[in-house]
Order: structure tokens, then sequence, then C-alpha cells
């Protein structure tokens, strides 16, 4: 899969930093890229280690262009699954 260059810089990076809305505050947080096992393969995906509202999850992974995973949730950019971003 093509991805754009904003992705492909946040790839390069190994992480990003995003503000996001969390208890009603806007706040920076860093987003780490990781490696998810997907059968014999491997995805890409930002994770964060705090809570995060699904709302505020699909909103990054629609500007990023990533998938998003905070708290045991995953989140796509829309019309996107796990295996579009495999072995990226």
């Amino acid at each position: 899969m093509a991805i754009d260059e904003k992705s492909a810089s946040i790839l390069r990076q190994g992480y990003a930093r995003i503000k996001v809305k969390r208890a009603g505050m806007l706040q920076f947080q860093i987003f780490k890229v990781k490696r998810v096992q997907l059968g014999s393969d491997t995805f890409v995906e930002l994770f964060l280690d705090r809570l995060l509202d699904m709302s505020e999850m699909l909103r990054v992974a629609k500007e990023t262009g990533l998938p998003v995973e905070s708290e045991n949730r995953r989140a796509f950019p829309e019309g996107k699954g796990a295996k579009d971003f495999a072995g990226l």
C-alpha cells in the first residue's frame, strides 16, 4: 500500500507528537509506532499507553492515515483495515 508523506515521516521518526482532547483538555501526547503481529506478517500502528476517547482515536487515525491503538482499542482510517498496513 502506498502511504502519503506525512505517514512516511511518522514511520521514519518512530513517534508522533499529536494534540488530542483528554479529560476535557487539549494536550500533546506522544504516539509511538508499534508493530503488531498479523498471522505471519506484521502491520504498523500508532500506540498511546493512555486512555483516549474513540472519537479522538478516529480523528487521529484519519489525520495521520495510520491505525491508532489506546487501552486495548484500535481505530483505523476510514475504509481501511489491518491488511492495508501489513508490510510497512
